[in-house]
């Protein structure tokens, strides 16, 4: 997958692209209807799958102080889109010079600058100034312009419709399968493996650190989780998302401990799938009753995931 950044990154080999455009955070069964449509278009026409997306994301950016918990990060996102057959991934800062364009004058980027034969997007797109045009002005500026606009309809899952809203509801209430219903395939994190403090190894338990490049997580507690990444099969493992008040921690940090597993994770990526959650973060008034309860969670963990 190619990646283009900014609108000076858009060369003329890459005009004429079909595109789809939004956040797609999670990439949930709503944005695959789109990303599915998107393809389908792009076996008709012989032109690449193209998706424009923005980062930061705009709600990040309008509601900095309120903003909702990311469900994937970038490079996270980039990995989905890759395996779901998008083929030029187009992002563009979104910023004051974004905020403010015109809706007439973001129809015409597409129509002048990108050259898009067919523009997918959801029911629920709103673009320009304020969010002033929806998916049927861009129809109508598409009609003007020289593009076809496909607007998807909502994808229901038992009565609900599927959005990045209803998977972070279900996160935020420990509801794992449902996430991945809604996700169409379980909900994990990703990263690099770093140093701590080995406060885990001297306490019994080594864990694989993971800094969340996000500015919220949608999940925290004591989790049994499967490890990617490390062996051919993931390893059951338990995890604490948190910021580990016990130990006066501060940073939000993601800790795995894998079971029965010994050898050097450092700088390793790894993809961590939560299963169930055991618990919420706590404080103890001693590092022995913290692992008493460590002990408690990690028999927990076993027995949900059957090790």
């Amino acid at each position: 997958m190619e990646l283009i950044r900014g609108l000076n990154g858009l060369t003329e080999r890459r005009q004429g692209c079909v595109v789809t455009i939004g956040t797609f955070d999670g990439i949930h069964l709503g944005h695959q209807a789109l990303l599915s449509s998107l393809a389908a278009h792009s076996r008709r026409l012989c032109r690449p799958a193209m998706v424009l997306t923005f980062e930061p994301m705009p709600r990040e950016y309008l509601a900095a102080a309120d903003c909702p918990a990311r469900l994937t990060t970038f490079r996270e996102r980039w990995q989905v889109f890759e395996r779901l057959g998008v083929q030029v991934l187009w992002v563009l800062r979104f910023a004051e010079p974004l905020r403010t364009l015109t809706g007439e004058a973001f129809a015409q980027l597409l129509a002048q600058q990108l050259r898009a034969p067919v523009v997918v997007v959801g029911h629920d797109f709103r673009f320009g100034r304020n969010g002033e045009a929806t998916a049927e002005t861009l129809r109508e500026a598409g009609g003007r312009l020289g593009f076809d606009t496909e607007v998807v309809p909502p994808v229901q899952l038992d009565g609900q419709r599927v959005s990045s809203s209803a998977v972070r509801s279900a996160l935020a209430g420990g509801g794992f399968d449902r996430a991945a219903r809604l996700l169409g395939r379980p909900y994990t994190m990703s990263g690099r493996v770093v140093g701590g403090e080995r406060l885990g190894r001297r306490l019994g338990y080594p864990t694989a650190n993971l800094r969340l490049e996000r500015r919220r997580s949608p999940v925290m507690g004591i989790f049994a989780v499967r490890v990617h990444g490390i062996a051919a099969m993931p390893l059951p493992a338990v995890a604490s998302l948190g910021r580990r008040p016990t130990v006066g921690g501060g940073q939000l940090l993601l800790e795995v401990h894998v079971f029965d597993f010994s050898a050097d994770l450092y700088g390793r990526r790894i993809e961590v799938e939560f299963v169930a959650k055991l618990r919420d973060e706590a404080h103890f008034a001693t590092l022995e009753a913290l692992v008493a309860q460590m002990h408690r969670d990690a028999e927990a963990a076993r027995t949900i995931l059957k090790v």
